[in-house]
Parts: structure tokens; sequence; C-alpha cells
């Protein structure tokens, strides 16, 4: 009888080791990063990137985006490896991450004085091999530093003055990025912060005390703050179809684009809207109504997909997180890609004011994918110290089977 349930513990470990596995792809320690690595979510990953490689190649001559964003996928992905290795418990056992915040708030700053303007905003240095944008780290940065505030305040996150401080943090970034102006990366950043406040725990009613808030800073934003054009924007997602020919335009042109993909898309290469140019920045603020025009709505499928199973990585790194504070960091990784897919998305079908979002893995520059997998390879980092969530489960069975 003894030995039989000896025999019996042991194949339970073992399952449960088995199925731990499975869930998991990594183990406590500090194993190298092919042993750590989650295959899946580096997979989905590579695969947004080649198919918003793919839907930015003309096909036909030379194609200056395609080959800068094939060298930059390759940039991204060593960065992403190099990242993998960070000891992230430096992040909240020492001040690393209000220093990488200080680094992040002085060069918003200083791109206000010294940046070159495109697009009417001057959010970028020109480096001459390629510019820098300060809102992409600034994003992940944000994370980070949320991450370890309420980490540290867990037990006490109702009260109020955690929410203001942590307010702070965001609110003095969203100024410097509003008068850029740099209106997308402003919501990202706020989208950041609300999505973690939740997570973290707020009250119900510091919840409807924030929306108020919002609501009135919104009203003070539209009477002194918006520029013409951006209030424009904001009439045309309430009317999009009043001014085609001029400040719904680009909305108006990301609709017929997406409704012209039909179910199986007009074909890879075959975009008319995009290619033919009366789809502006096609490969970057409308690069979701690109691919949609050639990949059609089984392509959309596909693409959303791989969207969640990213998001379903995440968020299991995120419930394994070996302290808060990884926990937290893995889910504002979540958050701040949602926000960008569902802002990016939203926009290109109307459904959304055009704020110049770019869409995770897919749309052209460096520096905002260059960040992205950064995030990917502190979260793999993290992953070298997730909590062995399978022992309790392995010690109940294992007694109900004594």
């Amino acid at each position: 009888m003894y030995a039989g349930l000896v025999v019996g513990a042991h194949v339970v470990r073992l399952r449960i080791w088995i199925s731990s596995m499975r869930a998991l792809p990594t183990t406590t320690g500090t194993h190298g990063f092919w042993r750590h690595a989650d295959w899946l979510l580096i997979v989905s990953t590579v695969l947004l990137s080649l198919l918003g490689l793919i839907t930015m190649n003309t096909f036909s001559g030379e194609s200056v985006f395609f080959v800068r964003q094939a060298i930059w996928i390759g940039v991204s992905l060593v960065v992403m490896v190099l990242a993998s290795y960070v000891d992230t418990r430096l992040f909240y056992r020492s001040g690393v991450v209000f220093g990488l915040y200080l680094f992040s708030i002085a060069t918003l700053v200083l791109v206000l004085f010294f940046g070159t303007v495109v697009l009417g905003a001057q959010n970028r240095f020109d480096l001459g091999f390629f510019a820098f944008q300060p809102s992409d780290p600034a994003q992940i940065i944000l994370i980070l530093v949320l991450a370890k505030y309420f980490a540290r305040r867990h037990m006490e996150i109702g009260h109020l003055k955690h929410i203001m401080v942590s307010g702070a943090y965001m609110g003095l970034m969203f100024v410097l990025l509003f008068f850029q102006p740099d209106f997308g990366s402003a919501v990202i950043i706020f989208s950041i912060w609300l999505g973690m406040v939740l997570i973290a725990g707020i009250s119900r009613t510091h919840l409807l005390a924030v929306f108020l808030l919002g609501a009135v800073a919104f009203a003070g934003l539209w009477a002194f703050a918006f520029a013409d054009y951006q209030k424009e924007r904001i009439l045309t997602f309430l009317h999009p179809l009043s001014d085609v020919q001029g400040a719904g335009y680009n909305a108006y042109q990301s609709t017929i684009a997406v409704g012209s993909g039909g179910i199986w898309g007009k074909g890879i290469g075959e975009g008319s809207q995009s290619k033919l140019e009366f789809l502006p920045e096609y490969e970057t603020d409308f690069i979701f109504a690109a691919f949609a025009e050639e990949w059609g709505f089984m392509g959309v499928l596909l693409l959303l997909t791989l969207f969640c199973v990213v998001f379903w990585r995440l968020l299991v790194h995120a419930k394994y997180g070996a302290t808060n504070f990884e926990t937290l960091a893995c889910a504002g990784v979540v958050v701040w890609l949602l926000a960008h897919v569902v802002l990016h998305v939203g926009m290109n079908v109307g459904l959304l004011p055009v704020a110049g979002t770019t869409l995770p893995f897919l749309s052209y520059g460096g520096s905002h994918l260059v960040t992205e997998f950064a995030a990917l390879g502190l979260v793999l980092a993290m992953s070298r110290y997730e909590r062995d969530v399978r022992k309790d489960d392995l010690d109940r069975e294992v007694e109900g089977l004594t």
C-alpha cells in the first residue's frame, strides 16, 4: 500500500512538472536565452514584423522602406536577446528606474528645442543615419516606474495620494508629448497609466474621480490648448464624411482601403489605395488599412490572432511573475501594446480620430520597433525568476494521495 502511494506521488510530480513546462517555457534560474525563451511569443512577434515588411514592399523597383525595415527587424532581434540577459531585479532594488525616468524626461525636453519637425510635430532627433523618437522608450520606462511604485505600495493602493503621485509621473510625460505636439503618444502614455492603475486595484470611487478629472481636463484642453487641426480631427471623428477633401481625407481613404479588401483581399502588392498613394503614410500610421486592403478579412483575422497570442503569452508571464513588480511590469506591457493596437486599428476603420500612432511590430520605424522588442527581452529576462506556481498544486495533490 505504502509503495503504491509513493509511486503515485512520483507520478503526480512528473505529471505536474510536464504540465508546468507546457504552461511556461521557462523555469527559475539564470539559464541562457535559448533555455528560457518563450518561442511562441517570439515567433508570433516575428511573424507580425514580417507581415508588416511584406505590406510596405512595393514589389516593383527598389523599396526603401522594405530594406530599412528589414535591417531594423534584425537590429531589434539582437536588442531583444541582449535585453533578455538583464538582471531585472535591479529595477526594483535600486534607483535605476528613477534614473531612466529622469533621462527620459530630459530627452523629451531637449526634443522641444533641438528636435526635427516632421508632419507638424517636433518629436524626433535626426541623427543622420536614423531618427530617434524619445516618446518610444518613454512609454516602456513609464511602465517600469509605475510597476515599481505600485509594487512597493500594493497594500495601500486604495489611498488617493498614490493615484495622484503615479498620475504626476504620467502627467509630466503627457504634457511634454502634448506640446511637441504628439497627441497619439500622449494618449498612449495616459492609457498605460490608467490601465496599470486599474490592475493595481484602484477603488470605484477613485475611478469615477479619475474620469471626472479627465473630462474636466479635456474640456480645458479643448478651450485653451488644442490646435485647430486637432479640433478638426476630433470633429471629423464625430462627422467623418463632413470634409473628405480636407480634415477627413486620411480617415476616408483609410476606410475605403479597409473595405475594398473584401474577404480575401486584392493580393500581396496589389493594394491600389496604398501603392498608388491615395492612402497617405501607408507604411506607418495607416499600415493596418494597407494590410487589410491586400489581405482582406481573412488576413485581418490572422493578424488579430497573432496579437492575441502575444497578449496571452505576456499575461501568462504576468500571472507567474516572481514578485508584484514583474507581474505589474508584464501586465503594463500588455496594456501598452493593446492601447497601440486599439488606437491604430480604430483610427484606420474610422471609429477613432486620427492620432498618428503606429501598429506594434508592423509599422515602419526603428525607434518603436527596437523599443517593442526590447520590452519583450525584458519580459523574457523576468521569466527567469518566475515563481514556481505549481508547487502548491503539487503539495495539495500529493497530500490527497497520502
